[in-house]
């Protein structure tokens, strides 16, 4: 069998280095190893992932000519969601490292999935349009834009890296037109129209402080998305979750932090993680009890 073929990817001015097979597009391998760059459409459709090959030679893959042109390819330029690598690289490029590093977008999506999880709750699943990509950091939402100009946020519930959907946990209101329309008319293949993505809650990759994570009913969303991107990126920082509801059908995915911490071997004491659940006892004020990990009260 011949040697598995291994190529370091150095990006400039960061120095951030990673290493690839060479399977996978420089975008991909960047975002494995943790590393966030800008795209689009994930495609070469676009052109938002174009930077320059500065040392070393790639192929180009599907790049279409409208985003990356013959002069362009003259120049040393690539679109790093396509381009291979076909030896060590050393390539230009920003990095993504705050909210105010991704453009915002008004797009359309087309409703996959309905999922109804509790009475009161359903996991919606998006689709994005073929050649279109919403990128956003682990945490961040968007508002769905309304025919009567209203608009109503949601954070996105899955992690960057796991895109091909976007997932939204919508809680029905009491007297909110938006969620009454979800739970009572919404269908399987509708049209919707969000901007996003916004917010500052996300996760600072660059600190090693331990991190208490506190979420009241489908505040749960957010921070799904960036327990599932610390574990995507092998983020060993010590992590607490509380998760509380008014009663235990309020959480609503209730496996779902205990499976963190038993697949991944995030138990107490492996890498610092804990799982904690809660639900209201009285009408005003909650009662909050720490568990051990994994544990139901």
């Amino acid at each position: 069998m011949a040697p598995v073929a291994s190529f370091r990817v150095t990006l400039q001015p960061s120095g951030h280095a990673f290493t690839t097979d060479g399977n996978d597009s420089v975008l991909q391998a960047a975002l494995d190893a943790g590393l966030t760059l800008p795209y689009g459409c994930r495609n070469g459709a676009c052109g938002a992932c174009k930077g320059k090959v500065i040392d070393g030679l790639v192929d180009h893959g599907l790049a279409q000519d409208q985003a990356l042109s013959t002069a362009d390819r003259a120049s040393g330029l690539a679109l790093f969601c396509c381009a291979k690598p076909l030896s060590d690289l050393v390539l230009g490029c920003r990095e993504v490292g705050t909210a105010k590093d991704i453009p915002v977008k008004i797009m359309p999506c087309r409703v996959q999935k309905i999922e109804r999880v509790a009475d009161d709750v359903i996991v919606l699943s998006l689709k994005l349009p073929a050649n279109e990509r919403l990128q956003f950091l682990a945490g961040q939402y968007i508002e769905f834009l309304l025919k009567d100009g209203k608009r109503r946020a949601f954070s996105i519930a899955n992690a960057p890296h796991d895109d091909g959907f976007l997932q939204l946990h919508v809680r029905r209101i009491a007297g909110g037109e938006f969620t009454r329309h979800v739970f009572e008319s919404m269908k399987e293949k509708d049209i919707l129209r969000f901007q996003g993505p916004y917010g500052s809650f996300f996760l600072r990759e660059e600190s090693t402080k331990p991190m208490i994570l506190l979420a009241g009913g489908t505040g749960f969303a957010p921070i799904k998305a960036l327990v599932e991107h610390a574990i995507h990126n092998h983020i060993t920082r010590p992590m607490e979750i509380y998760w509380g509801a008014r009663n235990r059908a309020g959480l609503y995915l209730p496996e779902l932090p205990s499976g963190w911490a038993s697949a991944y071997d995030l138990g107490r004491g492996a890498a610092g993680w804990s799982i904690a659940r809660y639900w209201r006892t009285t009408p005003t004020f909650p009662r909050i009890r720490s568990m051990p990990a994994g544990r139901r009260p």
